[in-house]
Protein backbone atom coordinates (compact mmCIF):
# COMPACT_ATOMS: atom_id res chain seq x y z
CA UNK A 1 0.00 0.00 0.00
CA UNK A 2 1.54 2.82 -0.82
CA UNK A 3 2.22 5.87 1.66
CA UNK A 4 0.15 8.86 1.41
CA UNK A 5 2.40 12.22 1.29
CA UNK A 6 0.32 15.05 2.31
CA UNK A 7 2.42 18.48 2.03
CA UNK A 8 2.14 22.03 3.65
CA UNK A 9 2.29 25.06 2.53
CA UNK A 10 4.21 28.20 3.56
CA UNK A 11 1.48 29.66 5.92
CA UNK A 12 2.10 26.47 7.94
CA UNK A 13 5.64 27.21 8.51
CA UNK A 14 6.46 27.72 12.52
CA UNK A 15 8.56 30.83 13.68
CA UNK A 16 11.63 29.04 14.11
CA UNK A 17 13.38 25.53 13.60
CA UNK A 18 16.78 23.97 14.57
CA UNK A 19 17.30 22.76 11.35
CA UNK A 20 15.56 24.29 7.80
CA UNK A 21 16.88 21.49 5.10
CA UNK A 22 16.11 23.56 1.49
CA UNK A 23 15.52 20.80 -1.29
CA UNK A 24 13.25 17.35 -1.32
CA UNK A 25 15.66 15.17 -3.25
CA UNK A 26 17.23 12.04 -1.82
CA UNK A 27 20.38 14.23 0.24
CA UNK A 28 17.60 16.66 2.01
CA UNK A 29 15.21 13.57 2.76
CA UNK A 30 17.91 11.37 3.74
CA UNK A 31 19.65 14.41 6.24
CA UNK A 32 15.68 15.22 8.19
CA UNK A 33 15.37 11.84 8.70
CA UNK A 34 18.82 11.64 10.61
CA UNK A 35 18.53 15.18 11.99
CA UNK A 36 14.90 13.78 13.08
CA UNK A 37 16.37 10.60 14.92
CA UNK A 38 18.74 12.55 16.59
CA UNK A 39 16.13 15.01 18.41
CA UNK A 40 16.06 17.91 15.68
CA UNK A 41 13.06 19.95 15.14
CA UNK A 42 13.17 19.70 10.93
CA UNK A 43 11.61 20.95 8.31
CA UNK A 44 12.01 20.43 4.29
CA UNK A 45 11.13 23.02 1.92
CA UNK A 46 10.70 22.52 -1.75
CA UNK A 47 10.49 25.11 -4.10
CA UNK A 48 8.26 23.41 -6.72
CA UNK A 49 5.01 22.00 -6.74
CA UNK A 50 6.15 17.74 -5.94
CA UNK A 51 8.82 16.30 -3.95
CA UNK A 52 12.04 14.23 -4.92
CA UNK A 53 14.01 16.53 -6.86
CA UNK A 54 16.22 15.50 -9.77
CA UNK A 55 16.56 12.32 -7.75
CA UNK A 56 13.54 10.96 -9.42
CA UNK A 57 14.98 10.92 -12.84
CA UNK A 58 17.60 9.27 -11.56
CA UNK A 59 17.66 5.42 -13.32
CA UNK A 60 20.77 2.97 -12.81
CA UNK A 61 21.60 2.40 -9.35
CA UNK A 62 24.23 3.47 -6.59
CA UNK A 63 27.30 2.77 -6.04
CA UNK A 64 29.62 1.46 -3.54
CA UNK A 65 32.46 -0.96 -2.94
CA UNK A 66 33.25 -3.85 0.19
CA UNK A 67 29.44 -4.32 0.38
CA UNK A 68 27.92 -7.54 1.46
CA UNK A 69 25.54 -7.30 -1.15
CA UNK A 70 28.85 -7.33 -3.56
CA UNK A 71 29.99 -10.65 -1.33
CA UNK A 72 26.54 -12.14 -1.77
CA UNK A 73 26.82 -11.61 -5.51
CA UNK A 74 30.52 -13.10 -5.62
CA UNK A 75 32.03 -9.71 -5.99
CA UNK A 76 35.36 -9.16 -4.40
CA UNK A 77 36.02 -5.51 -4.16
CA UNK A 78 38.27 -2.84 -2.44
CA UNK A 79 37.94 0.88 -1.48
CA UNK A 80 41.34 0.85 -3.25
CA UNK A 81 40.29 0.15 -6.40
CA UNK A 82 37.03 2.11 -6.13
CA UNK A 83 39.22 5.70 -4.90
CA UNK A 84 41.68 4.82 -7.79
CA UNK A 85 38.67 4.78 -10.47
CA UNK A 86 36.83 7.41 -9.33
CA UNK A 87 39.80 9.56 -9.13
CA UNK A 88 41.17 8.58 -12.86
CA UNK A 89 37.51 9.16 -14.01
CA UNK A 90 37.81 12.79 -12.54
CA UNK A 91 40.54 13.57 -14.35
CA UNK A 92 42.52 13.52 -10.70
CA UNK A 93 41.20 16.79 -10.17
CA UNK A 94 38.54 15.58 -7.06
CA UNK A 95 38.71 17.11 -3.53
CA UNK A 96 40.22 14.33 -2.07
CA UNK A 97 39.39 14.82 1.79
CA UNK A 98 35.59 14.67 -0.12
CA UNK A 99 36.56 11.41 -1.92
CA UNK A 100 37.91 9.54 0.81
CA UNK A 101 35.00 10.66 3.17
CA UNK A 102 32.59 8.61 0.21
CA UNK A 103 34.48 5.87 -0.35
CA UNK A 104 34.64 4.31 3.23
CA UNK A 105 31.07 5.15 4.40
CA UNK A 106 29.03 4.66 1.11
CA UNK A 107 28.50 0.64 2.38
CA UNK A 108 27.18 1.82 5.48
CA UNK A 109 24.90 4.26 3.76
CA UNK A 110 23.33 0.81 1.75
CA UNK A 111 23.61 -0.22 5.10
CA UNK A 112 21.50 2.50 6.85
CA UNK A 113 19.01 2.45 3.47
CA UNK A 114 18.08 -1.02 4.43
CA UNK A 115 17.46 -0.19 7.33
CA UNK A 116 14.94 2.41 6.39
CA UNK A 117 13.13 -1.04 4.47
CA UNK A 118 15.23 0.38 1.01
CA UNK A 119 16.81 -2.25 0.20
CA UNK A 120 19.33 -2.63 -2.88
CA UNK A 121 20.26 -6.17 -3.35
CA UNK A 122 20.97 -6.17 -7.22
CA UNK A 123 24.15 -5.37 -8.74
CA UNK A 124 25.17 -3.63 -12.48
CA UNK A 125 28.04 -1.84 -13.76
CA UNK A 126 28.57 2.19 -14.92
CA UNK A 127 31.16 3.33 -16.98
CA UNK A 128 34.46 3.54 -15.91
CA UNK A 129 34.18 1.03 -12.92
CA UNK A 130 36.15 -2.47 -12.96
CA UNK A 131 33.29 -4.41 -10.81
CA UNK A 132 29.74 -4.34 -9.87
CA UNK A 133 29.30 -1.79 -7.52
CA UNK A 134 26.10 -0.03 -8.60
CA UNK A 135 23.17 -1.06 -5.98
CA UNK A 136 19.74 -1.09 -7.42
CA UNK A 137 16.78 -2.89 -6.34
CA UNK A 138 15.89 -6.25 -6.55
CA UNK A 139 13.04 -5.75 -8.52
CA UNK A 140 15.57 -3.48 -11.32
CA UNK A 141 13.24 -0.55 -10.84
CA UNK A 142 14.94 2.51 -11.54
CA UNK A 143 16.42 3.38 -8.60
CA UNK A 144 15.65 7.06 -8.29
CA UNK A 145 11.90 6.98 -7.80
CA UNK A 146 12.13 3.39 -5.62
CA UNK A 147 14.44 5.56 -3.36
CA UNK A 148 12.48 8.66 -2.98
CA UNK A 149 9.22 6.57 -2.56
CA UNK A 150 10.84 4.82 0.78
CA UNK A 151 12.29 7.68 2.28
CA UNK A 152 8.91 9.87 1.68
CA UNK A 153 7.40 6.82 3.79
CA UNK A 154 9.80 7.26 6.76
CA UNK A 155 9.38 11.13 6.72
CA UNK A 156 5.57 10.71 7.00
CA UNK A 157 7.03 8.18 9.66
CA UNK A 158 8.93 10.62 11.19
CA UNK A 159 6.09 13.41 11.45
CA UNK A 160 8.93 15.69 9.29
CA UNK A 161 6.94 18.30 8.22
CA UNK A 162 7.40 18.66 3.99
CA UNK A 163 6.80 21.89 2.30
CA UNK A 164 6.25 22.32 -1.57
CA UNK A 165 5.63 25.81 -3.42
CA UNK A 166 8.13 27.37 -1.10
CA UNK A 167 11.31 29.17 -2.19
CA UNK A 168 14.42 29.95 -0.36
CA UNK A 169 15.03 33.56 -1.52
CA UNK A 170 17.28 35.32 0.91
CA UNK A 171 19.97 33.85 4.17
CA UNK A 172 20.36 35.51 7.23
CA UNK A 173 23.84 35.38 9.19
CA UNK A 174 24.82 37.46 12.53
CA UNK A 175 27.60 37.26 14.91
CA UNK A 176 29.19 35.14 12.52
CA UNK A 177 26.50 32.48 12.05
CA UNK A 178 23.15 31.69 10.16
CA UNK A 179 20.34 32.65 12.05
CA UNK A 180 17.44 32.87 9.66
CA UNK A 181 15.70 32.45 5.91
CA UNK A 182 13.23 34.07 4.21
CA UNK A 183 11.44 32.08 1.85
CA UNK A 184 8.31 32.91 -0.71
CA UNK A 185 5.50 31.10 -1.52
CA UNK A 186 4.06 30.99 -5.58
CA UNK A 187 2.04 34.24 -5.02
CA UNK A 188 5.31 36.27 -3.80
CA UNK A 189 4.21 35.91 -0.08
CA UNK A 190 7.45 36.26 1.96
CA UNK A 191 7.75 34.78 5.65
CA UNK A 192 10.72 34.84 7.67
CA UNK A 193 11.83 32.22 9.81
CA UNK A 194 14.56 31.59 12.63
CA UNK A 195 16.91 28.53 12.06
CA UNK A 196 19.83 27.55 14.51
CA UNK A 197 21.27 25.80 10.84
CA UNK A 198 20.35 25.21 7.33
CA UNK A 199 21.24 22.36 4.51
CA UNK A 200 21.44 23.52 1.47
CA UNK A 201 20.18 20.43 -0.77
CA UNK A 202 19.14 22.48 -3.82
CA UNK A 203 20.79 20.57 -6.64
CA UNK A 204 22.56 21.00 -9.24
CA UNK A 205 22.45 24.58 -11.97
CA UNK A 206 22.02 22.15 -15.17
CA UNK A 207 18.41 23.70 -16.18
CA UNK A 208 20.09 27.21 -15.71
CA UNK A 209 20.77 28.14 -19.16
CA UNK A 210 22.57 31.35 -18.29
CA UNK A 211 24.71 29.49 -15.72
CA UNK A 212 25.92 27.00 -18.34
CA UNK A 213 26.58 29.70 -20.46
CA UNK A 214 28.50 31.51 -18.22
CA UNK A 215 31.05 28.47 -17.13
CA UNK A 216 31.04 26.28 -20.82
CA UNK A 217 29.73 28.82 -23.52
CA UNK A 218 30.24 25.74 -26.09
CA UNK A 219 27.05 23.76 -24.13
CA UNK A 220 24.66 27.16 -24.72
CA UNK A 221 23.15 25.43 -27.12
CA UNK A 222 22.97 21.97 -25.52
CA UNK A 223 19.33 19.86 -24.62
CA UNK A 224 19.53 19.03 -20.45
CA UNK A 225 18.51 16.08 -18.45
CA UNK A 226 17.43 18.15 -15.25
CA UNK A 227 14.33 19.06 -14.21
CA UNK A 228 13.45 22.95 -13.74
CA UNK A 229 14.41 23.26 -10.29
CA UNK A 230 18.46 22.55 -10.67
CA UNK A 231 19.00 26.30 -11.28
CA UNK A 232 21.06 27.29 -9.09
CA UNK A 233 19.48 29.11 -6.41
CA UNK A 234 21.06 27.76 -3.03
CA UNK A 235 24.70 28.26 -4.46
CA UNK A 236 24.04 31.57 -5.54
CA UNK A 237 22.22 32.65 -2.22
CA UNK A 238 24.83 31.36 -0.18
CA UNK A 239 27.25 32.84 -2.68
CA UNK A 240 25.97 36.35 -1.58
CA UNK A 241 26.75 35.21 2.18
CA UNK A 242 30.81 35.13 1.13
CA UNK A 243 30.58 31.23 0.25
CA UNK A 244 33.18 30.01 -1.74
CA UNK A 245 32.43 28.23 -5.22
CA UNK A 246 34.56 25.62 -6.81
CA UNK A 247 34.71 23.64 -10.20
CA UNK A 248 31.86 25.56 -11.73
CA UNK A 249 33.49 25.40 -14.84
CA UNK A 250 32.97 21.13 -14.46
CA UNK A 251 29.78 20.39 -16.52
CA UNK A 252 28.81 16.57 -17.64
CA UNK A 253 27.32 15.40 -20.97
CA UNK A 254 25.87 12.18 -20.78
CA UNK A 255 26.90 10.65 -23.37
CA UNK A 256 22.97 8.81 -23.93
CA UNK A 257 20.31 11.16 -23.91
CA UNK A 258 17.10 10.77 -26.42
CA UNK A 259 16.03 14.65 -27.26
CA UNK A 260 14.26 13.92 -30.82
CA UNK A 261 10.91 15.46 -29.03
CA UNK A 262 9.93 18.22 -27.11
CA UNK A 263 10.89 16.33 -23.70
CA UNK A 264 14.53 14.77 -23.08
CA UNK A 265 15.23 11.64 -21.66
CA UNK A 266 18.61 10.25 -20.11
CA UNK A 267 19.17 6.65 -20.65
CA UNK A 268 20.40 5.35 -18.21
CA UNK A 269 23.81 4.10 -17.31
CA UNK A 270 22.46 0.26 -16.86
CA UNK A 271 21.78 -0.22 -20.45
CA UNK A 272 25.12 -0.13 -21.48
CA UNK A 273 26.35 -2.17 -18.34
CA UNK A 274 23.63 -5.27 -19.03
CA UNK A 275 25.54 -5.50 -22.08
CA UNK A 276 24.14 -2.76 -24.91
CA UNK A 277 26.47 -1.32 -27.68
CA UNK A 278 26.53 1.53 -29.24
CA UNK A 279 26.59 1.59 -33.20
CA UNK A 280 27.65 4.77 -35.73
CA UNK A 281 25.50 4.92 -39.28
CA UNK A 282 27.37 2.65 -40.63
CA UNK A 283 25.89 -0.34 -38.00
CA UNK A 284 29.24 -0.04 -36.87
CA UNK A 285 30.89 0.11 -32.86
CA UNK A 286 32.85 2.86 -32.35
CA UNK A 287 33.78 3.41 -28.32
CA UNK A 288 34.22 1.21 -25.65
CA UNK A 289 30.93 1.98 -24.39
CA UNK A 290 31.53 1.44 -20.75
CA UNK A 291 34.39 3.93 -21.11
CA UNK A 292 33.93 7.26 -18.78
CA UNK A 293 31.07 9.40 -19.70
CA UNK A 294 33.71 11.98 -20.43
CA UNK A 295 35.05 9.45 -23.44
CA UNK A 296 32.06 8.58 -25.26
CA UNK A 297 30.43 11.56 -25.10
CA UNK A 298 33.83 12.70 -26.90
CA UNK A 299 33.33 9.81 -29.45
CA UNK A 300 30.03 10.38 -29.78
CA UNK A 301 30.78 14.11 -31.25
CA UNK A 302 33.20 13.10 -32.82
CA UNK A 303 30.76 11.14 -35.67
CA UNK A 304 29.56 14.24 -36.70
CA UNK A 305 26.28 11.55 -37.42
CA UNK A 306 23.95 13.95 -34.99
CA UNK A 307 24.42 11.06 -32.25
CA UNK A 308 24.45 7.23 -32.53
CA UNK A 309 22.24 4.03 -31.48
CA UNK A 310 21.77 2.30 -28.53
CA UNK A 311 21.56 -1.43 -30.18
CA UNK A 312 20.12 -4.26 -27.24
CA UNK A 313 18.25 -7.36 -27.40
CA UNK A 314 15.29 -9.09 -24.88
CA UNK A 315 17.93 -10.20 -22.43
CA UNK A 316 18.96 -6.76 -21.50
CA UNK A 317 15.32 -5.41 -21.99
CA UNK A 318 14.37 -7.41 -18.92
CA UNK A 319 17.50 -6.68 -16.88
CA UNK A 320 16.65 -3.07 -17.41
CA UNK A 321 13.44 -2.13 -16.26
CA UNK A 322 13.75 1.20 -17.17
CA UNK A 323 13.65 0.48 -20.91
CA UNK A 324 9.60 -0.70 -20.22
CA UNK A 325 9.22 3.25 -19.61
CA UNK A 326 11.29 4.68 -22.33
CA UNK A 327 9.07 1.96 -24.55
CA UNK A 328 5.91 3.40 -23.40
CA UNK A 329 7.15 6.77 -24.39
CA UNK A 330 8.02 6.09 -27.85
CA UNK A 331 11.51 6.19 -27.58
CA UNK A 332 12.49 2.17 -28.32
CA UNK A 333 12.82 1.06 -31.89
CA UNK A 334 11.62 -2.50 -32.12
CA UNK A 335 12.74 -5.45 -34.95
CA UNK A 336 11.15 -8.74 -34.66
CA UNK A 337 15.02 -9.81 -36.04
CA UNK A 338 17.97 -8.22 -36.64
CA UNK A 339 17.51 -7.11 -40.18
CA UNK A 340 14.07 -5.74 -39.30
CA UNK A 341 15.76 -3.39 -36.90
CA UNK A 342 18.20 -2.25 -39.24
CA UNK A 343 15.72 -1.78 -42.12
CA UNK A 344 13.92 0.43 -39.54
CA UNK A 345 16.93 2.50 -38.45
CA UNK A 346 18.17 2.62 -42.17
CA UNK A 347 21.41 1.29 -41.28
CA UNK A 348 23.36 -1.58 -43.67
CA UNK A 349 21.96 -4.61 -42.33
CA UNK A 350 25.62 -6.72 -43.37
CA UNK A 351 27.27 -3.93 -41.04
CA UNK A 352 25.06 -3.89 -38.10
CA UNK A 353 24.69 -8.14 -38.64
CA UNK A 354 28.52 -8.36 -38.81
CA UNK A 355 28.25 -5.96 -36.03
CA UNK A 356 26.61 -8.42 -33.40
CA UNK A 357 28.78 -10.91 -34.51
CA UNK A 358 31.96 -9.75 -33.88
CA UNK A 359 30.48 -8.52 -30.60
CA UNK A 360 29.15 -12.29 -29.39
CA UNK A 361 32.29 -12.90 -30.08
CA UNK A 362 34.07 -10.84 -28.18
CA UNK A 363 31.59 -11.93 -25.17
CA UNK A 364 32.37 -15.26 -25.79
CA UNK A 365 36.56 -14.94 -25.27
CA UNK A 366 36.35 -11.73 -23.01
CA UNK A 367 38.41 -9.80 -25.29
CA UNK A 368 36.71 -6.92 -26.94
CA UNK A 369 40.27 -6.33 -29.41
CA UNK A 370 38.45 -3.37 -31.29
CA UNK A 371 38.10 -1.25 -28.26
CA UNK A 372 38.95 -2.86 -25.19
CA UNK A 373 35.33 -3.25 -23.57
CA UNK A 374 35.96 -5.55 -20.54
CA UNK A 375 32.80 -5.06 -18.45
CA UNK A 376 29.18 -5.73 -19.58
CA UNK A 377 30.18 -8.60 -21.57
CA UNK A 378 27.13 -9.65 -22.84
CA UNK A 379 25.75 -11.62 -25.43
CA UNK A 380 23.26 -10.03 -27.63
CA UNK A 381 21.14 -12.64 -29.46
CA UNK A 382 17.87 -12.99 -28.18
CA UNK A 383 15.06 -11.51 -30.07
CA UNK A 384 13.57 -8.91 -30.44
CA UNK A 385 16.04 -6.63 -30.89
CA UNK A 386 15.68 -2.90 -29.89
CA UNK A 387 17.24 0.44 -30.49
CA UNK A 388 17.25 3.84 -28.96
CA UNK A 389 18.99 6.99 -31.16
CA UNK A 390 21.00 9.11 -28.57
CA UNK A 391 23.30 12.30 -28.25
CA UNK A 392 25.03 13.85 -25.86
CA UNK A 393 23.40 16.58 -23.66
CA UNK A 394 23.85 18.41 -20.48
CA UNK A 395 23.38 15.94 -17.39
CA UNK A 396 25.29 17.46 -14.38
CA UNK A 397 27.47 20.10 -12.63
CA UNK A 398 30.19 18.79 -10.82
CA UNK A 399 30.78 22.52 -9.29
CA UNK A 400 29.37 24.16 -6.57
CA UNK A 401 29.60 25.15 -2.98
CA UNK A 402 33.11 24.46 -1.41
CA UNK A 403 32.28 22.02 1.77
CA UNK A 404 35.00 20.19 4.10
CA UNK A 405 34.16 16.50 4.70
CA UNK A 406 31.57 17.38 7.50
CA UNK A 407 29.12 19.17 5.02
CA UNK A 408 30.06 22.62 6.59
CA UNK A 409 30.35 25.46 3.89
CA UNK A 410 33.46 27.36 3.60
CA UNK A 411 34.10 31.02 2.50
CA UNK A 412 36.38 32.67 0.07
CA UNK A 413 39.13 32.27 2.66
CA UNK A 414 38.58 28.74 3.68
CA UNK A 415 36.75 29.41 6.57
CA UNK A 416 33.46 27.02 8.30
CA UNK A 417 30.20 29.03 7.67
CA UNK A 418 29.06 28.61 11.25
CA UNK A 419 25.54 26.65 10.58
CA UNK A 420 25.66 26.55 7.04
CA UNK A 421 25.40 23.44 5.68
CA UNK A 422 25.75 21.34 2.11
CA UNK A 423 25.35 17.96 0.35
CA UNK A 424 24.85 16.49 -2.93
CA UNK A 425 24.81 18.48 -6.45
CA UNK A 426 24.99 21.79 -4.82
CA UNK A 427 28.61 20.98 -3.17
CA UNK A 428 31.17 20.48 -5.44
CA UNK A 429 34.12 18.89 -5.50
CA UNK A 430 34.02 15.22 -5.21
CA UNK A 431 33.65 14.35 -8.70
CA UNK A 432 36.59 16.43 -10.18
CA UNK A 433 35.63 16.91 -13.97
CA UNK A 434 33.91 14.23 -14.83
CA UNK A 435 31.62 11.88 -12.52
CA UNK A 436 31.07 8.12 -12.51
CA UNK A 437 27.70 7.04 -13.41
CA UNK A 438 25.87 5.61 -10.13
CA UNK A 439 28.04 7.91 -7.98
CA UNK A 440 25.70 10.78 -7.36
CA UNK A 441 22.85 8.52 -6.04
CA UNK A 442 25.30 7.12 -3.75
CA UNK A 443 26.75 10.81 -2.98
CA UNK A 444 23.19 11.73 -1.75
CA UNK A 445 22.90 9.27 0.85
CA UNK A 446 26.05 9.63 2.05
CA UNK A 447 26.92 13.24 2.44
CA UNK A 448 23.52 13.82 3.16
CA UNK A 449 23.18 11.41 6.12
CA UNK A 450 26.59 12.53 7.21
CA UNK A 451 25.19 16.54 7.17
CA UNK A 452 22.15 15.16 9.38
CA UNK A 453 24.42 14.20 11.78
CA UNK A 454 26.70 17.30 11.33
CA UNK A 455 24.31 19.83 12.00
CA UNK A 456 22.51 17.66 15.38
CA UNK A 457 26.52 18.08 16.27
CA UNK A 458 26.23 21.62 15.54
CA UNK A 459 23.11 22.37 17.82
CA UNK A 460 23.27 20.09 20.28
CA UNK A 461 26.98 21.20 21.30
CA UNK A 462 28.13 17.70 21.45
Amino acid sequence: MQTKIQTANIDSLEKEYDLVIVGSGATGLVSALQAKRLGLKVAVIEKMASLGGNTMRASSGMNAAETEVQLANGVIDDFTAFYQETLQGGGKLNDKELLEYFVTHAPLAIEWLAKQGIVLSDLTISGGMSQKRMHRPQSLAPIGAYLIKGLLARCVAEAIPLFTNTKLVAIKKAAEKITGITVAGTDGKEVEVGVKALLLATGGFGANANLIAQYQPQLANYKTTNHAGASGDGLLLAQKLGAQLVDMNFIQVHPTVQQDFDHTYLIGEAVRGEGAILVNKNGERFVNELATRKRVTAAITALNENGAYLIFDQTVRQRVKAIEFYDKVGLVVTGASLAELATKLALPKENLNQTLSNWNQAVATRTDCQFGRKTGLVTLNQAPYYAIHIAPGIHYTMGGLHINAKTQVLDEDGQVISGLYAAGEVAGGLHGNNRIGGNSIAETVVFGWKAGKQAAKYILGK
